[in-house]
């Protein structure tokens, strides 16, 4: 049972919270029946991108097995069949469409459909074309972001979609940037060939500058001052510390995985406890 969860990367679900950020912004977590729609939004995203997981490691098999850590991966070690992991995967993609249905939302279950799609797309083959291969990690962020919206039926500052789809980027770019760094241009990832280091640098301290400064916006904009008051610009130095220390840690040996960034890092965890406080006494209290 242990290799099947291991196999599904419920660790990585953390990105999916981003479904309740519309919710979270909007100021009505407590309201049950949206907060019951997020919920369930936010499980059909982790089934359904676990199943994304499983067919790329079985896609991967022979190319993870040369890797030095995608090595102990369940299939790639063996500890896990390909049949017994195609029918997990059957499993999962049946169970979040179960969720989908219960909060069903016909664009939102389109974007759920796209997110698979793409991931799918991704894995067999896109992941190999630079610049495409970053920009359909960053679509899945802002999937999330908009299918939350959707189920939750909650309206979105375009300033909150900008900053995340700048820090995906950011994250992204990061992650291809270790890459190189620990890997090279191997065969463990084709498009790392295409990616100069100097590229990356430049690009991830513009993404890293517009999130900062669209968040700022978001913080200052007349509606967001009408509708929570002032104190949200206090926010934003918290935010700068926070994306100081992550930076921090993908100029060290860091593999530039955000959640792995982010769960070794006590420090920064703190920070982001922070953030989550103030911003949660701002909202709510």
């Amino acid at each position: 049972m242990k290799q099947y969860l291991k196999l599904m990367r419920p660790h990585h679900y953390i990105k999916n919270i981003l479904v309740f950020a519309a919710l979270a912004c909007s100021g009505q977590i407590f309201n049950p029946q949206k907060f019951l729609a997020d919920l369930l939004g936010f499980a059909a995203f982790c089934m359904i991108s676990s199943v994304v997981y499983i067919i790329n490691d079985i896609r991967d098999v022979e190319k993870d097995r040369r890797h030095p850590t995608k090595c102990r991966r369940p299939i790639a070690a063996g500890t896990v069949s390909i049949r017994n992991a195609r029918i997990l995967a059957a499993v999962l993609a049946v169970l979040a469409a179960v969720c989908n249905l219960m909060v069903f939302h016909p664009v939102a279950t389109a974007l759920l459909v796209l997110y698979l799609l793409l991931n799918l797309a991704y894995s067999f083959g896109l992941k190999n074309i630079p610049i495409v291969d970053i920009t359909i990690l960053v679509a899945g962020f802002l999937l999330r972001i908009l299918y939350g919206a959707l189920v939750s039926d909650i309206v979105i500052s375009n300033w909150l979609y900008l900053t995340v789809i700048a820090l995906a980027f950011y994250f992204a770019l990061g992650k291809r940037r270790n890459e190189l760094k620990q890997l090279g241009s191997g065969e463990t990832r084709k498009v790392l060939k295409a990616y100069p280091v100097e590229f990356l640098d430049k690009n991830m301290n513009m993404c890293l500058t517009l999130a900062v400064v669209f968040y700022s916006l978001w913080s200052m904009a007349d509606t967001t001052v009408a509708a929570y008051g002032q104190y949200l610009v206090f926010t934003v130095p918290v935010v700068m510390l926070i994306m100081m220390k992550y930076s921090l840690n993908i100029e060290g040996d860091s593999d530039g995985d955000p959640v792995e960034v982010l769960l070794r890092d006590r420090v920064l965890l703190i920070l982001c406890c922070i953030y989550l406080a103030a911003m949660f006494s701002i909202l709510y209290l």
